[in-house]
């Protein structure tokens, strides 16, 4: 497995600690850059790469490392900079060589290295590979691919084991590269390993997978449980059998996760500022604003929605995708979507809350919550979902329950469309709530309490209502 070691550092590694630390397999090896300078690779003579070196990222947000590396971390205090090495699996020395990498830079800058077992400063022999075999140029390849464990011409492989694998920079663009190349990511580890809830969301469905190797041999789906076996260069299902191993763990008792999904949409405007609706769903449910923002994990930029639309409009016309967290006393994260559609500019927004009482999930809020982004925030669309889950909002290998829809609110664009009189006469056991202004409408439709699996029958139903209506549904 992909060996992956970090250095947590109070001082910015600069040219010289970054070269003491890649000296660390003496001179011999060599150094190439990719992605412009934001990755360094120390290769064997052959170029076989051995260690990958990202650029240190400054990490604002308190309570990141001991959200994605656990409690054996320890860190300085914010603002801090994450330097992560990544170990290849082709060279045995080369997880040995990574440690080296940032126990140099610890030794110079301070700070600690994660794991901390793996740290030292003693120089790792690589043997020369110089007379080896070159690679095969007819070996599939994808351009500006960042290196993989595996690659064919339908499926690229990541093999990794550490405790909590976040949607990293570099696993982001893996994805973005592999979908252009029309080949699947296929991201494998061991049964002990979760997922972020934004890795879990970007790796989408097929045919991307997350596989996890048995101890005792085989493999199988870490989100469906379907036995799995590598064949044609890719890993696919051998049967509908699902892994025991899938459906023998438990989710700790009384934890719950509430997930608040809703689309916003505004008009284009120089003095738009990205990001309100996202904020203020968030303070309305936790009482505080979200700690902090980025692009991938580590999430490392303190909460401004100015910086947040200025990122968006350097980006546009293309979408830009963001990940917020919350304080690490009231976990919460969410994935942020900003897309320009001829309608104006949409913000799609999944927000996810833990609890670790049940008594605690704030459901009584959602009805204002609703009304909060209906009057202020251009809402078209709100479902929210609770389900028996993790409270430190991590996907495990194994069987949870779904989500339960607990309400849906349609806002007042689309409840134009279709007819206010259709609109508020569902099939359900409770009238809608109307919110917003008499003239423009909208309504807040209550589904269940996140216990009853019949809520997904009245969520149906509703659907169909809706779309039957006298107009058709916006987009």
């Amino acid at each position: 497995m992909t060996k992956d070691v970090i250095a947590l550092t109070p001082k910015m590694p600069d040219t010289r600690s970054l070269l003491t630390g890649l000296y660390g397999g003496g001179p011999e090896l060599s150094l190439t850059a990719t992605h412009d300078g934001a990755v360094i690779q120390l290769c064997t003579a052959a170029g076989l790469p051995l260690v990958s070196v990202e650029a240190p990222l400054l990490v604002h947000v308190p309570g990141e490392a001991e959200r994605l590396l656990g409690p054996r971390a320890t860190t300085p205090e914010p603002p801090f900079w994450w330097t992560e090495t990544r170990a290849s699996t082709a060279v045995p020395e080369a997880e040995s060589l990574a440690g080296s990498v940032c126990g140099r830079l610890t030794m110079l800058l301070g700070g600690t290295t994660w794991p901390p077992e793996a740290a030292h400063t003693a120089r790792v022999a690589v043997p020369d590979d110089s007379a080896d075999e070159q690679p095969d140029p007819a070996e599939p390849h994808t351009p500006g691919l960042p290196a993989v464990d595996v690659l064919t011409d339908s499926t690229a492989v990541v093999l990794a084991d550490r405790p909590v694998i976040p949607l990293t920079a570099w696993l982001s663009d893996i994805l973005r590269i592999t979908a252009q190349a029309n080949r699947a990511l296929h991201l494998v580890t061991p049964p002990h390993v979760r997922l972020t809830l934004p890795l879990r969301t970007a790796l989408g469905g097929a045919p991307n997978r997350w596989v996890i190797q048995e101890p005792a041999g085989g493999y199988y789906d870490g989100l469906s449980g379907v036995q799995l076996a590598w064949r044609d260069g890719t890993f696919m299902p051998i049967d509908s059998a699902v892994a025991q191993a899938f459906t023998a763990a438990a989710t700790p008792a009384g934890q719950r996760q509430l997930t608040v999904s809703f689309r916003t949409l505004h008009a284009a405007d120089t003095d738009l500022v990205l990001g309100r609706a996202l904020e203020a769903a968030w303070h309305h449910l936790t009482g505080a604003p979200p700690a902090g923002w980025g692009t991938a994990e580590p999430v490392n930029l303190p909460w401004s929605t100015r910086q947040l639309t200025d990122l968006a409009r350097d980006r546009a016309p293309a979408p830009t995708h963001l990940v917020a967290v919350g304080a690490p006393d009231h976990p919460a994260i969410a994935t942020h979507r900003i897309t320009r559609t001829t309608a104006g500019i949409a913000e799609d927004t999944t927000l996810t809350l833990g609890h670790a009482d049940p008594a605690d999930v704030p459901l009584g809020t959602l009805d204002s919550l609703a009304t909060l982004l209906v009057d202020e925030h251009g809402l078209t669309t709100m479902l929210t979902t609770l389900r028996h889950a993790r409270a430190d909002l991590t996907l495990p290998a194994h069987l949870e329950a779904p989500p339960l829809p607990v309400s849906f609110t349609l806002g007042p664009r689309d409840i134009r469309t279709i007819g206010l009189t259709h609109a508020r006469r569902p099939p359900l056991a409770t009238k809608p709530r109307q919110l917003g202004s008499p003239s423009c409408p909208a309504l807040h439709y209550s589904l269940g309490d996140g216990t009853d699996a019949e809520a997904w029958t009245a969520l149906r139903n509703l659907a169909n209502h809706l779309r039957n209506g006298p107009g058709v549904l916006g987009s």
